[in-house]
């Protein structure tokens, strides 16, 4: 039975298709401000735009940043391991390790000589 239906419909002649979609009639008067999003629209996408590269461009900063930052925490861990191999691990004055200052700036510590 469902077989036969749709065999119907497909077979069906054009003009009874035509007839049970009507194809759509243009509007008779043409709104230009209804297609386009106008100068307005294309001052906010441009801002919208303008923002997110500044905001890639400070990410890719700071990103690379942090890259740098951690690569010299890892030599200076590196120099230190090594030192203390040397020295046999009685190195007066480096009792704390680089990563334990990472968060500290000259004049945070009474024990911090260095001058920077």
């Amino acid at each position: 039975m469902m077989h036969h239906l749709s065999t119907d419909l497909l077979l069906a002649p054009a003009s009874w298709l035509a007839a049970v979609t009507p194809s759509p009639s243009p509007s008779p008067q043409f709104d230009e401000n209804q297609v386009t999003p106008g100068p307005w629209g294309f001052v906010i996408t441009f801002t919208i735009a303008i923002i997110v590269v500044l905001l890639v461009v400070d990410m890719v900063r700071r990103v690379r940043r942090v890259n740098y930052r951690a690569e010299i925490d890892e030599r200076l861990q590196a120099e230190l391991a090594e030192r203390d191999a040397v020295d046999g691990g009685a190195t007066p004055g480096l009792d704390r390790s680089v990563s334990d200052r990472a968060g500290t700036t000259p004049g945070d510590d009474p024990d911090d000589t260095v001058a920077r």
